[in-house]
């Protein structure tokens, strides 16, 4: 179908359907009157937010909470986007098994029978515009040979991609035509939406998140991450090592496997702090059914996480303010976490160091007046970073983003055991990321860092050490000032001499302190 065209035929079923979405939220017994008014009240304010305000309470009390709730946190509107579209997963209608066998031959670029001995063509699990399916491989890769294949439907992708074409090529129109809409700067808002819902089947990219989560926690006794079958990905299949798992909402199963509950609500916590706080590389919509338990005989009890599609990552700043301020935040120093707030430059240079810690003492306080089994270290977390606002002051949306993955982590591990003490777990495991920052592994990492650039700028030393030498020569203008410049020289020459002697030292000392570290 002509591009145009198709865009023309969504526009016209989304007038079509959004008009009759207005008409049956109308009251029935003066619909003409109401649609006037809202018309009138929407065409009556100058400011975009403030009508949208006045209009939505109209439509009824969901869509008012809802804007309402997207107006004061705006950094759920992700997680919110992709929470709606999990919600419709069970609506969603597998390919038939002869389609679905099409769909993987061509995705494959060959016959199913020359990779796999067999094939499920029903598949395990249904998502939006995707579907996952188990295959046994003919030639085991990496020792596996059975796997999961993820399917991403190719047609419903491409409407997918028509439908948010027609949401760019409309707000394109909107600001050539709306002084308002080129202030709420539309297209880049479509943009954002279309690159957030694309990023969701971009099925090259999930294979490297799952690849690098493994690399994180490599040897780690409470996780297993399946291995990617690199051979067997492509542009619309993810292959990866299956692993026979049960949902952690699974209670009696987890019971008749002899899983314990207590230890694996302790593992979700840890897992999941480490992965932002530590290597921040996260779940962006952490969830009960993305965090799954291994009923394999060699990895039985391990916590499997799963959908790698949406991660989140922090910068090195972001993870060492949160992880500095949790921790200052846990030994109630309000004071050094104000500062981290200004250094951080979430609140504005002229904000009153002295306003902003009694902020924070405020609102956290009452935390740590109630019973340590009622504590919640992500709701902690929430006034650690929201305390800045009535000072117009904001953080970075990806640390509220990491924020509201613990506090889900948090609430999973309560309801798989509530007696976890999810407030000390969480205290410990900041603590050590803290005190691993600071001592001869932070340095060491800050070093390696810093090698790049001293690469780089020690081969340039001589150079710069002889044309000092010629700008100094070429001031000096009589004999005492050259006697001065060659007594100048010699001493520089020694204190470098001794400089060097220091490095060779340090740097023997530092390389055989890591050679007894790694053994």
């Amino acid at each position: 179908m002509p591009p145009l065209f198709r865009r023309l035929l969504l526009l016209f079923h989304a007038l079509r359907y959004g008009a009759r979405l207005i008409w049956l939220a109308a009251p029935p017994e003066h619909k003409l009157h109401w649609m006037i008014q809202l018309v009138g009240r929407v065409h009556a304010s100058g400011r975009s937010g403030q009508s949208l305000h006045n209009v939505l309470p109209a439509l009824g009390p969901l869509a008012s909470r809802f804007a309402q709730t997207l107006a004061e946190r705006p950094e759920l509107a992700g997680a919110t986007l992709h929470d709606a579209i999990d919600a419709i997963d069970h609506l969603e209608t597998p390919l038939q098994p002869h389609e679905s066998a099409e769909a993987l031959a061509r995705a494959f670029g060959q016959p199913l029978a020359t990779l796999f001995s067999a094939v499920d063509l029903t598949p395990m699990r249904v998502g939006f515009a995707e579907q996952t399916h188990l295959a046994r491989l003919v030639v085991p890769v990496k020792g596996h040979r059975e796997v999961a294949i993820k399917l991403v439907r190719a047609d419903q992708l491409q409407q997918i991609g028509d439908e948010l074409a027609l949401l760019r090529w409309v707000a394109r129109w909107l600001e050539k035509l709306s002084g308002t809409a080129r202030r709420l700067k539309l297209r880049v808002l479509a943009q954002s939406f279309t690159d957030d819902i694309l990023r969701r089947f971009d099925l090259r990219a999930e294979a490297a998140n799952l690849s690098q989560t493994g690399h994180h926690f490599d040897g780690d006794k409470r996780i297993v991450v399946p291995d990617v079958i690199w051979e067997l990905c492509t542009a619309h299949t993810l292959t990866m090592q299956r692993i026979s798992t049960l949902t952690t909402s699974d209670l009696p199963g987890l019971h008749a496997h002899h899983i314990k509950l207590a230890p694996l609500a302790a593992h979700i916590v840890e897992v999941v702090s480490e992965q932002a706080f530590e290597h921040g590389f996260f779940h962006a919509t952490l969830d009960a059914r993305r965090v799954r338990v291994s009923i394999e005989p060699d990895t039985l009890g391990r916590l499997v996480l799963a959908e790698f599609s949406i991660m989140s990552t922090l910068s090195t700043g972001e993870r060492e303010f949160f992880v500095h301020g949790a921790s200052a935040l846990f030994a109630q120093d309000y004071g050094r976490l104000a500062d981290l707030h200004r250094d951080a430059g979430h609140v504005p240079p002229d904000t009153r160091a002295e306003m902003l810690e009694a902020e924070l003492r405020t609102r956290a306080e009452a935390h740590f007046a109630a019973a340590p089994e009622d504590r919640s270290a992500g709701s902690l977390f929430h006034y650690l970073l929201h305390a800045v606002q009535p000072f117009a002051g904001a953080v970075p949306a990806r640390l509220a983003t990491a924020q509201r993955s613990f506090h889900q982590a948090e609430m999973l591990a309560r309801a798989l055991h509530p007696g976890v003490d999810t407030w000390n777990i969480t205290r410990g495991v900041i603590a050590d990321i803290a005190r691993r920052d600071v001592d001869h592994r932070g340095w060491i990492k800050r070093i390696s860092r810093e090698l790049p650039h001293l690469a780089h700028m020690l081969p340039r030393m001589p150079q710069l050490a002889v044309r000092y030498l010629q700008h100094e020569h070429a001031r000096a203008r009589t004999p005492q000032q050259n006697a001065q410049l060659i007594a100048d020289i010699g001493r520089e020459y020694r204190h470098t001499r001794v400089l060097l002697w220091a490095c060779v030292l340090c740097g023997g000392a530092l390389g055989a302190g890591t050679i007894l570290l790694m053994w």
